[in-house]
């Protein structure tokens, strides 16, 4: 089902939807920026619960101010492929990415928009986001003071590498994106950093401080969902988050860079390497509960297999968690970052 108004939007908000009809149609009823504005666009990839994530969206149309566009996949696409089928069905200048159990912060997508009609010349936003933890602490992902522009080339790309991982809130022009468009990183669920770095290398960006959503982070629930597509499977098992699929996804960043690097001549391996050793706490975190034994075994496997071994956080995260554990760890960074006022830059 499709609504089309005559003129293209400005932004389309892109949601890739799989097996979670009840997180979607808690995301939708969570837009609240006025309609002439924006058009939401979701693609279905194939998932066992298809008919309710019709229903949900059929229902929504049914009483809706937005141009909903809303396409079900033939076949799995996985989650790089259905990005980029996304970023083909919209229409709007920038896109958008919500996962489908993310949502967005009540006010703050009016102030979003109008933040990029006034950086128009600026291709890529790094957003900023919040999230809850099991607990129900709120953890603001803040990652400078201030809303700050971001001079294009390879140290730009390669602090924005895991900064812009999360989907939720990703925005880039769409020209830029379609321009880029590639198959070749399809399983890695990197698709959005690689469209980052194409258009960072050779644009000036901007940081945005606008905290415009709300990231759910279902992954702490410990069942994600990749794994289904021809794509994905081989490096993911759905089900869990195994020390293997983290390991595999930690992998898959060095994938993204040296491609880029044989495309370029740049060495953005090396660079985001070492950045990722210095902000590794949650590469490492997300195995923790697993017990101390399994978690000192991943742990070196990160340092081994990924390299992380090159800074001194590395280690004190390390040691830090094998002594305190994940939530009074978790506590600490929260408390810091309440401290400072943003994500510490070392």
């Amino acid at each position: 089902m499709t609504q089309v108004n005559g003129a293209d939007p400005f932004l389309s908000i892109c949601i890739p939807s799989y097996n979670r009809p009840a997180e979607l149609a808690w995301l939708l009823g969570s837009i609240d920026s006025q309609p002439m504005d924006l058009e939401i666009v979701i693609c279905e990839d194939q998932a066992p619960k298809r008919m309710d994530v019709r229903a949900v969206v059929e229902e929504f149309s049914a009483t809706s101010v937005y141009c909903v566009n809303y396409h079900e996949n033939p076949t799995n696409l996985g989650f790089d492929g259905n990005l980029r089928h996304l970023i083909e069905r919209a229409r709007g200048d920038y896109v958008l990415f919500m996962g489908d159990d993310d949502r967005f912060v009540p006010g703050a997508l009016a102030r979003f928009i109008a933040f990029l009609e006034q950086h128009r010349d600026k291709p890529y936003v790094l957003r900023t986001y919040l999230t809850e933890h099991p607990d129900g602490r709120t953890e603001y992902y803040r990652y400078l003071p201030h809303t700050t522009p971001l001079a294009h080339g390879e140290a730009t790309v390669a602090w924005l590498f895991k900064r812009s991982v999360t989907i939720c809130g990703f925005t880039i022009a769409r020209a830029e994106a379609l321009k880029y468009a590639t198959a070749d990183l399809d399983g890695t669920l990197l698709y959005q950093v690689y469209l980052m770095a194409q258009v960072c290398l050779w644009q000036d960006s901007i940081y945005c401080d606008i905290p415009v959503v709300h990231a759910v982070q279902t992954f702490r629930k410990d069942k994600p969902m990749f794994g289904s597509s021809e794509a994905e499977k081989g490096r993911y098992t759905a089900g869990s988050v195994s020390e293997d699929n983290s390991i595999n996804f930690t992998k898959a960043y060095f994938e993204v860079t040296e491609y880029l690097d044989r495309l370029h001549g740049t060495t953005l391996t090396e660079r985001v390497r070492f950045d990722l050793s210095k902000y590794s706490y949650p590469f490492l975190s997300i195995q923790r509960k697993r017990g101390i034994r399994s978690f000192l075994s991943y742990a070196k496997r990160l340092e081994t297999e990924a390299g992380f071994g090159c800074t001194v956080y590395f280690y004190a995260y390390k040691w830090a968690l094998a002594l305190f554990g994940e939530a009074a760890c978790d506590r600490a960074i929260v408390f810091m970052k309440r401290i400072l006022g943003h994500t510490p830059n070392f």
